[in-house]
């Protein structure tokens, strides 16, 4: 653990680098083990359990891919040319029983079967009609057209494996191979609560020196996915023993035990002292900026995450330390990646080193194509309509200096997150 900056600077003893408490964190909770089977239209959004294998192939019969004429490549002349007779029709879902010599062709529509020993489609963009007849002047090989039975999926194949989280795709591909329901991991149960006095629900008259609740609609907004159920926990009063008895009931029901407020290093801080008494404390802060006063411990069996109490902290400790806790604690192993790649600052950002440090951004275009970003402005943590405006985070590592316009730096682009 690093709590001497590279240039001599000395920071508060006990934080823990940004990579080694996201480490601890992941070491310490596992993936939910009980599943259930959902019906395949209420899959989306959740994570697959057991791999699904195949019963079919996928196409079940060679089939035609266009709009057009099947016929015997044979009869195609090298020059592209040919004149054959149109001896019939065939429509997609219906099996054609007919025989079609050489010289012959059949009218076939998208998706029909396409019987043997015909081998080639053409397109009827290139044909010309004459007389009953088309007459080709296009080069095709054999095969043109033509979609194989089992060329996308084969019968007994994995077609998808356990650790997914289904999108809509991927539902799509399940219902292409029969299955109407899949066995999915049940939903991660997670508890929210906002802490502190001066905190008030929206809709209210504010009092004097009270502020507005917008920390635990921001983590239930974030949250609301198809695998994970919330027990809103509501507003909790700067109390240890009213903190305490609400921590602990959510310990026996939730997996998850989310709060925003009250683990910073003062007096008052009345979350950090309940969890002291009721639960296992790992760490509690953080060399990130913003979200220093992170703590991260157990009550009960649940997982505990108790997140600064200013709305921008919030929201980048959600995301860089609690969601991936979530998802391995989900049991997702195979999953959209979220890219961080590099863009150019168009100005100069300041930042100490010896901590990560999170801003808010902008990412665009310039007009030669390349990445582009500046922040939002000011970056203090309470303000939260710089994260509004943003659409990424820029990420500054922990033993990085201040950064001069022009140079690459990480990005993140929201896109990825929310």
């Amino acid at each position: 653990m690093r709590s001497q900056a590279a240039n001599g600077d000395i920071f508060e003893s006990g934080l823990m680098p940004y990579d080694e408490a996201l480490s601890r964190i992941l070491a310490g909770v596992s993936p939910v083990l009980e599943s259930e089977r959902v019906p395949l239209e209420r899959a989306c959004g959740r994570i697959l359990h057991t791999s699904v294998v195949s019963a079919i192939n996928v196409p079940a019969h060679t089939n035609s891919g266009v709009d057009g004429y099947a016929l015997h490549a044979a009869d195609i002349a090298e020059d592209g040319s040919a004149r054959l007779v149109i001896k019939d029709t065939a429509l997609a879902g219906e099996k054609y029983s007919g025989t079609i010599g050489r010289g012959e062709c059949l009218r076939i529509m998208t998706g029909a079967a396409v019987p043997e020993p015909l081998d080639t489609v053409v397109m009827q963009e290139h044909v010309e009609l004459v007389d009953g007849c088309i007459k080709l002047n296009y080069r095709y090989k054999a095969g043109k057209n033509v979609r194989h039975v089992g060329e996308d999926i084969k019968a007994g194949e994995t077609v998808m494996a356990a650790g997914r989280r289904l999108t809509p795709p991927d539902v799509g591909l399940l219902a292409s191979v029969g299955v109407c329901e899949v066995e999915v991991r049940r939903r991660l149960k997670v508890a929210v609560a906002s802490t502190g006095n001066e905190v008030n629900l929206p809709g209210r008259p504010l009092p004097a020196g009270g502020l507005y609740d917008s920390n635990r609609y921001s983590l239930m907004a974030a949250l609301s996915r198809p695998d994970i159920e919330i027990i809103d926990l509501g507003i909790l009063p700067d109390s240890v023993d009213a903190l305490l008895k609400s921590f602990n009931e959510a310990g026996e029901c939730a997996d998850v035990i989310i709060s925003s407020g009250g683990v910073s290093v003062g007096e008052a801080d009345f979350t950090k002292m309940a969890l002291r008494q009721s639960g296992q404390v790992d760490f509690w802060r953080v060399a990130i900026k913003p979200g220093r006063p992170l703590a991260y411990g157990r009550i009960g069996a649940a997982a505990f995450f108790g997140l600064p109490g200013n709305p921008v902290a919030v929201m980048v400790t959600f995301y860089f330390f609690v969601l991936p806790a979530l998802e391995k604690m989900l049991g997702i192993t195979d999953k959209p990646i979220i890219p961080t790649f590099k863009a150019r600052s168009s100005e100069d950002l300041r930042k100490l080193p010896g901590r990560t440090e999170v801003q808010r951004a902008i990412i665009s275009r310039d007009e030669n194509g390349e990445w582009q970003v500046r922040t939002t402005g000011r970056q203090g943590s309470g303000m939260l309509s710089s994260m509004s405006r943003a659409n990424a985070f820029i990420i500054l590592d922990h033993d990085s200096d201040r950064v001069s316009a022009g140079e690459w730096v990480d990005v993140k682009p929201f896109s990825a997150l929310f």
